[in-house]
């Protein structure tokens, strides 16, 4: 999206410091080190670092123009300086407004896990029908958010975003400046709790994607006791869980999963109940925007997952389940339970900590232990000072490390070939140097 200088003066309500020369049309660049002539640099500032810094360079490079949150600085020269008092306040409000001009239908998702599985599955969905624009990857926070906004073509119909938090107000910010049409909170839990405090602070945190959805609008639910509590959207909200009556015929296999729902059937090229309740949210969505079934149903089997969740491949004389993005006990719990009940013996599974889950973590671990408890013919492999409580509380044998670096030696040592193996950890894990590592085997 470019922006003439009276855009960016107008939405951001800028101060006008230096001008000398306002021509042309600019692009918003937050990054110094790929920066020219055709854009406006946006300095940003965050825990750990302060692109105000980068100003010079960003001038040096040749960038005609730039907004700082400082009128007091000496500043390089440019053909225009602009003031504001927040950096990201205005990249919002740019992004905000370039997304009203293009008008698309909006799709905003959160939830505590099954987030990204739920809006890559929507947009495979919505684009059988419009031309459909999504945030990548994990662009779920304020930066991500402006990020895909401004990179949206001008002709999209269909706009999803992923929304994600680390505390209170900040899916109301999300909220604030995408303006969703549809809603979506695809799961609550405790993820993290260590942040929020509560389970009820997380439902809080999560229904905040409703404060700027249009009144016309659907809320799509995780039909849940805390989420029914906490929810005040005014419009319509539709409550979704595998409890629905209109949920029928389900089937788990490996690698697949089929269902019936609302009288039509449905597959899905990935297995585990927790991704047909993800469908289910996606095929409510879809119906709102006047698909019918049978393109819902295209859309929901040409769904793949995508960046190590249940990434399915032979490695090493393996069977390899990697589905080690992130981890909480409420993901943990449904990964596990799907592994456990659709893979054939022989199995082993790799577990690693789950982080941010505030003071009672020590307990949270211990659970996921007594959970696999209710499983049979089970090898484990705890990584990490916290993912030993489960192997502590847990019936079967099982092996703990300190470390991921001494795993892929223990399994190739140890596990007989033609087992099927799921990894799963909080991301700051890296269990991906394991799979490498057993790549090179």
């Amino acid at each position: 999206m470019k922006f003439t200088y009276d855009e960016l003066v107008k939405v951001t309500e800028a101060d006008v410091l230096q001008c000398s020369n306002t021509s042309g049309m600019f692009t918003v660049s937050t990054d110094s080190r790929n920066i020219n002539d055709s854009n406006v640099y946006l300095p940003l500032k965050g825990e750990k670092f302060d692109g105000h810094g980068f100003i010079k360079d960003a001038v040096d490079k040749g960038v005609r123009g730039y907004f700082t949150n400082d009128k007091n600085k000496k500043f390089p020269q440019a053909k225009f300086i602009l003031y504001v008092p927040n950096t990201l306040e205005a990249y919002l409000k740019l992004a905000l407004y370039y997304k009203e001009k293009v008008n698309p239908i909006t799709i905003a998702i959160t939830g505590s896990s099954g987030k990204t599985t739920t809006k890559e599955m929507m947009a495979s969905v919505a684009k059988q029908a419009y031309k459909t624009h999504k945030s990548p990857l994990n662009h779920n926070n304020e930066i991500g958010l402006c990020q895909t906004l401004l990179s949206m073509p001008q002709d999209t119909e269909v706009l999803v975003l992923e929304m994600g938090m680390r505390g209170l107000g900040e899916i109301e910010l999300l909220s604030k400046y995408s303006k969703p049409d549809i809603a979506i909170i695809a799961n609550t839990g405790t993820a993290h709790i260590g942040r929020l405090g509560s389970e009820k602070n997380i439902a809080k945190a999560k229904c905040e994607i409703s404060k700027y959805l249009h009144k016309e609008g659907l809320l799509l639910a995780h039909d849940t006791e805390l989420i029914r509590d906490v929810n005040d959207f005014e419009g319509k909200t539709v409550y979704v869980g595998l409890n629905s009556p209109e949920l029928k015929d389900i089937k788990l296999n490996e690698n697949s999963s089929a269902f019936n729902y609302k009288g039509y059937p449905y597959e899905l090229n990935i297995e585990g109940l927790h991704n047909i309740q993800n469908a289910l949210f996606v095929i409510n969505a879809g119906l709102k925007l006047g698909i019918s079934e049978a393109k819902i149903a295209q859309g929901l089997k040409e769904y793949r997952p995508i960046e190590n969740r249940w990434q399915v491949e032979e490695i090493a004389g393996y069977k390899i389940i990697n589905d080690s993005y992130n981890s909480n006990p409420e993901s943990l719990k449904a990964a596990v339970s799907t592994f456990l009940s659709t893979q054939k013996p022989p199995r082993l599974l790799v577990l690693g900590d789950m982080k941010e889950l505030g003071d009672n973590e020590k307990k949270y671990h211990e659970q996921i232990g007594l959970f696999l408890n209710q499983y049979d013919d089970v090898k484990l492999v705890t990584v990490g000072e916290l993912a030993k409580y489960i192997a502590d509380t847990s019936k079967h044998k099982s092996v703990s490390f300190a470390n991921s670096g001494e795993v892929a030696p223990y399994i190739i040592n140890n596990i007989e070939k033609g087992t099927t193996i799921l990894f799963k950890a909080s991301r700051s894990m890296k269990f991906e140097e394991i799979i490498k590592e057993l790549n090179k085997q």
